[in-house]
């Protein structure tokens, strides 16, 4: 009997639902540690105290807002499918250009073979179309087959457990932001947590409070340092990423090239991801004029650097 490793992957999904509760617990234990023990009593002080402790309440609440919001957005949104049958637009259109008439009737004999050789060059400047023989379809530029998903995903970035769901072109932007909101609330977090993190083990010896709010502070503050300072690096690396145009699984391919051919300088790498709309660019939406005007957004056609050989 063959062992088919790729049908193994597909048994991580079981993992990721474990890790939606994960997160869901992790939540519940800093909401109760950060909010009811820590700075609910303090808005009863008065002055300045109760002042801050409110303004880190409200902050608290909408960044928690937008990370869920984000965090669904990833786990519901397609990361972005492959169209039935789907072929070049290169191809595409020259079936949908060709007619009836003759080429010469309609384009002057001296323009024709300029025309040609225009055409020409477009078509050099695109990929060799690419086929999945698992999907039995073909395969746009930065599209890959995922094993857990089973099917091939646009401009795939890479499968995340956390979220249940592969990230790619329709739903990278939503899973950088949720990376972002996590990284400010943990950071927060750990913040408010830490004095009473540091007079934990004297209120433990003087057993001046309650053992099991003790012991969820001491473990939302741990949890939250613990994330805070991993976070730290993802949201480092996937910058880097983002402003240079390029995927996790594209950067061994990055490396070898002379100069990345996706890259058009940090601001257009930049909207090819989060859209040209300023005001959208902080929340899990995309305007619909994006996405009419940047095609990288549908994860189908990507502009390639002229100075680049493809």
């Amino acid at each position: 009997m063959d062992l088919n490793l790729f049908k193994l992957c597909s048994g991580l999904k079981i993992l990721g639902y474990f890790m939606i509760v994960l997160v869901a617990a992790i939540i519940v234990v800093s909401y109760y540690a950060v909010v009811i023990l820590t700075l609910g009593p303090q808005l009863f002080e008065g002055g300045f105290k109760s002042f801050l402790s409110f303004t880190i309440i409200v902050v608290f609440h909408v960044l928690l807002v937008l990370l869920l919001w984000c965090y669904f957005m990833v786990v519901f949104c397609d990361p972005g499918s492959v169209p039935e049958n789907w072929k070049p637009v290169m191809e595409e259109g020259n079936l949908e250009g060709s007619s009836s008439e003759p080429l010469s009737d309609c384009v002057a004999t001296e323009d024709l073979a300029s025309a040609l050789s225009s055409s020409s060059e477009r078509m050099e400047r695109r990929p060799a179309a690419r086929y999945c023989s698992k999907c039995e379809n073909g395969k746009p530029p930065r599209c890959h087959h995922c094993s857990v998903c089973q099917k091939c995903v646009l401009k795939m970035d890479h499968h995340c457990v956390w979220v249940v769901n592969c990230v790619g072109a329709h739903n990278y932007k939503f899973f950088l932001l949720f990376l972002l909101y996590t990284f400010l609330e943990t950071i927060m977090d750990t913040s408010v947590l830490l004095p009473t993190f540091i007079k934990f083990f004297q209120k433990v010896m003087n057993h001046s409070a309650s053992p099991g709010n003790l012991a969820v502070t001491f473990l939302a503050f741990v949890l939250n340092l613990a994330f805070a300072l991993s976070l730290l690096c993802f949201v480092i690396m996937h910058a880097s990423l983002l402003f240079s145009n390029t995927t996790s699984i594209e950067i061994y391919e990055k490396k070898k090239a002379v100069r990345w051919k996706y890259n058009f300088g940090w601001r257009r790498n930049f909207e090819q991801v989060f859209g040209a709309r300023k005001a959208l660019w902080f929340f899990p939406l995309f305007s619909k004029e994006d996405l009419e005007n940047i095609p990288a957004l549908q994860g189908l056609d990507f502009p390639i650097h002229p100075d680049v050989d493809v």
